[in-house]
């Protein structure tokens, strides 16, 4: 069956080199028409700087990015189209969802089973439409659905929306990426919720997974069937590289390379620095860019001993069983 990207249905032998979590933007939209424009946001400098970007990661064999920007982090579809359109070579799989780390957004809270208007989940109805119809009027279908499970756990807003999001998997098959904390440990009560509601554990990347190095948590994880998200490459503030590649090299002596997936969660820009996002990138985290696996981490993985076929298998064919 195809999987829906930006610029429309690929076969998933086609996805190639894939990396699992990145985004293109993170950016608040309030934020960035009330103090961006004229100040640190040009839309067309912008724009070209992610084209740019794209490209040289394109270059170097990666055919695919996995963008789980959603309401929460800015998703902005026609931009995107934009950037896409300009580089053919690669693949932007994009995600409905909603990143929340305790309250709804005002927009749901009193709409839904039992609230000031009963009606069916609204949630449900929404992520269904972004699956099947598209976003808005971009004609652009998501391909899976995204959620946060951070360091408070299931809040009754949290697991309102983690439901949601299991029961449009159950309609569509649409897979699941899950932003959990792993110094938290919210992965196993993520998962226990989504079995419960009857998910199919093989389609549910466990996101940022790969802060940790605790062999013993990741199995527990990658036991139960899911995907460990080995994904936040360069972010040393949370787990150095060094560190990141021991534990997927011992994973991979244990047998699980068929359950882990890599990325950066990198950005061509973040708001969260207003302007001095890339400066600040340079300083706190100058690895943390879409080419530091190809650069560095394969090469580090292959002197750990994890073979070709391992990193085949984690860049190549676990994505395309995910969405398969």
């Amino acid at each position: 069956m195809p999987v829906n990207t930006v610029r429309g249905p690929v076969e998933p032998d086609q996805l190639g080199q894939t990396l699992m979590h990145e985004h293109v933007f993170v950016l608040s939209p309030e934020h960035l028409e009330s103090y961006g424009r004229g100040a640190w946001w040009d839309e067309e400098a912008r724009v070209a700087d992610a084209i740019g970007k794209l490209r040289a990661v394109a270059a170097k064999g990666v055919r695919t990015i996995v963008d789980p920007t959603v309401w929460g982090l800015g998703r902005y579809i026609p931009r995107i189209q934009r950037i896409a359109a300009e580089v053919p070579e690669l693949n932007i799989i994009v995600a409905t969802g909603l990143y929340c780390f305790e309250e709804l957004p005002h927009q749901y809270e009193h709409r839904g089973p039992g609230l000031l208007l009963d009606m069916p989940e609204p949630m449900v109805e929404d992520f269904v439409r972004d699956l099947t119809e598209g976003i808005g009027e971009t004609g652009v279908k998501a391909a899976f659905l995204k959620c946060v499970v951070e360091e408070k756990g299931l809040l009754p807003g949290v697991e309102r929306i983690c439901r949601a999001v299991a029961q449009a998997h159950l309609r569509t098959g649409a897979p699941i990426t899950v932003h959990t904390n792993s110094f938290a440990g919210t992965g196993p009560m993520t998962l226990d919720l989504f079995a419960k509601e009857g998910v199919d554990l093989t389609k549910v990347v466990v996101g940022h997974a790969g802060d940790t190095n605790d062999l013993d948590y990741l199995m527990r994880l990658a036991d139960t069937g899911a995907t460990l998200g080995m994904d936040r490459f360069g972010l040393d503030i949370y787990n150095p590289t060094a560190q990141r590649v021991a534990t997927i090299a011992a994973l991979c002596r244990r047998g699980y390379a068929d359950r882990m997936v890599l990325s950066h969660d990198a950005a061509c820009f973040m708001d969260y620095f207003g302007g001095a996002w890339q400066e600040t990138l340079d300083t706190l985290a100058p690895n943390w860019r879409y080419d530091h696996i190809h650069d560095d981490v394969v090469a580090a993985l292959v002197d750990s001993g994890v073979t070709q076929e391992q990193i085949e298998q984690m860049l190549v064919f676990n994505p395309r069983r995910y969405f398969a």
